[in-house]
């Protein structure tokens, strides 16, 4: 074939520096970018265009849309795999904690169709879900339609027998068929809130879950078993199990399941990793745990559980400390309320954050609205790690603290998801799903008082490269997130 020589010369100077004639759609000029994956800690430029990282140079870049970022930090979004808050409202306020990706993997849902229904008219966020086995349980004991938290279709009542009996082998086989098919649906693995059905579900039935789990390669998020504070038996019981299926394993929230045993229940997970099991663990960064007033943890001896009582506990809609006569009103007349129980010590959440491999997470709960309030951590953790426990105590090294929030939750997921493969990393081919903040002055600013107050720091936020945060502030109307699922090959779909 014949190609003049001007063309091929042209041809030639493009493949040569094929940079010089494109003009990127965002380039974010200046800053110090760091990777944790490759250890990239430097002034660079980072090039965007579709939804994607492009280029990455010392160099000038060329762009339509060129920002400014000298003196701040360049690092992948954070993926939060511990979220109960797909909203609006939920995701403004994790944007500017420099959340990207927020994903519903403790309680999970079902059908994933069912997921996300304030989300419908647009995402600032990418978002995704497990397979909840909570919510099959309702399906298959009691007929009730319950895929997620906030697109149940009635009331529910935790004493009925999804949380009180146990399955027939019929209805064992039942919910084995729907977590398999909400594993097909594309569930990034399932959502085990065993601690919810803890006298429900028995050993064949918790055994035919880590089975399915160890077939599928689906990782269990697991709310284990609790009994007096700082007992291990809830631990070892999945531990050995994951062992004998080889079950992917990741176990929510330690500090607060461990309690007074944290530093046990760390020294546990690693001695089984070191023994060959995939096992991974998550730690949010407050004193204090968040659930329904009707848990059944709160069907037993909670206050011999957890060490504390009535006056420990705040109603969480209005900050109320509670009495014996408010607790068992509110527990009577309103089952689904939330309570923030404050039972944790510092030295345990710090014992937490500095173990390595211990990814960050907030177990944030539902923000619907303003005047309704919730516990801080859905607005503030990643923040706070990085202002308080990083910057300040020095408690981990900025790279350290990153990596707990981006790359090691991008590696929990990738094997079952292949669209994390891209996420969690500043490389060029990765997804633009990117935090810029300034080191000198993130800080986390929600109270369990005033929860509804962002964070400071967040100077700009691109997910799927377009930008959700702009000069600290959110984008109204923008919605570039998508769901991502165990489907989605590369990057999101």
């Amino acid at each position: 074939m014949y190609i003049r020589p001007l063309l091929l010369a042209l041809c030639l100077l493009l493949l040569a520096n094929p940079l010089s004639a494109t003009e990127h759609e965002l380039v974010l000029r200046g800053g110090r970018v760091i990777d944790p994956e490759t250890g990239l800690d430097g002034i660079r430029n980072v090039a965007v265009a579709n939804g994607q990282i492009v280029a990455i140079s010392e160099d000038e870049l060329p762009g339509a849309d060129i920002v400014d970022v000298r003196g701040l930090v360049v690092a992948p979004g954070f993926i939060d795999l511990h979220s109960h808050s797909p909203t609006p409202l939920g995701f403004r306020y994790q944007a500017l904690d420099g959340v990207t990706t927020s994903l519903e993997l403790e309680a999970g849902a079902y059908p994933l169709s069912g997921f996300g229904g304030m989300l419908k008219a647009g995402s600032a966020l990418n978002y995704g879900a497990s397979t909840g086995h909570l919510s099959i349980r309702l399906k298959v004991m009691q007929g009730i339609a319950f895929p997620h938290m906030l697109e149940a279709n009635q009331a529910i009542d935790f004493h009925g027998p999804a949380f009180t009996q146990t399955a027939t082998p019929a209805q064992r086989e039942q919910i084995r068929t729907l977590l398999n098919a909400g594993l097909d649906q594309g569930g990034l693995g399932i959502g085990l809130a065993l601690d919810y059905v803890s006298s429900a579900v028995d050993s064949a039935e918790l055994r035919m879950i880590f089975e399915l789990a160890g077939e599928r390669k689906a990782p269990i998020f697991v709310h284990i078993r609790r009994g007096m504070a700082g007992d291990p038996a809830g631990l070892y019981e999945v531990i050995e199990l994951a062992r004998a299926t080889g079950a992917p394993l990741h176990i929510c929230h330690i500090s607060h399941s461990g309690m007074k045993g944290t530093g046990n229940f760390l020294a546990l997970i690693r001695q089984a990793r070191e023994q060959g099991v995939d096992i991974t663990t998550e730690v949010l960064p407050y004193n204090a745990g968040t659930t329904t007033i009707s848990a059944a943890v709160f069907q037993r001896e909670w206050q011999s559980i957890f060490d504390i009582s009535y006056g420990d506990v705040e109603w969480a809609a209005t900050g109320e400390r509670l009495t014996k006569s408010s607790w068992e009103k509110y527990q009577r007349e309103q089952p689904q309320g939330m309570v923030i129980h404050h039972y944790l010590k510092e030295a345990w959440t710090r014992e937490a954050i500095a173990e390595p491999g211990v990814i960050i997470v907030t177990d944030g709960t539902p923000a619907v609205s303003e005047s309704i309030g919730i516990p801080p951590q859905g607005v503030g953790s990643f923040s706070r790690v990085l202002g308080r426990y990083s910057r300040d105590a020095k408690l981990i090294d900025l790279q350290t603290a990153l990596a707990k929030m981006s790359l090691l939750p991008a590696r929990r997921l990738e094997a079952v998801a292949p669209a994390f493969s891209r996420k969690g990393r500043i490389q060029v081919g990765m997804d633009a799903d990117i935090v810029v903040f300034d080191a000198d002055t993130i800080i986390d600013n929600a109270t369990y008082a005033e929860p509804f107050q962002a964070s400071t720091g967040v100077r700009y936020l691109l997910v799927n490269g377009v930008p959700v945060v702009r000069q600290g502030r959110f984008q109204e109307n923008t919605h570039p997130g998508k769901l991502v699922t165990s489907r989605d090959v590369g990057a999101a779909q």
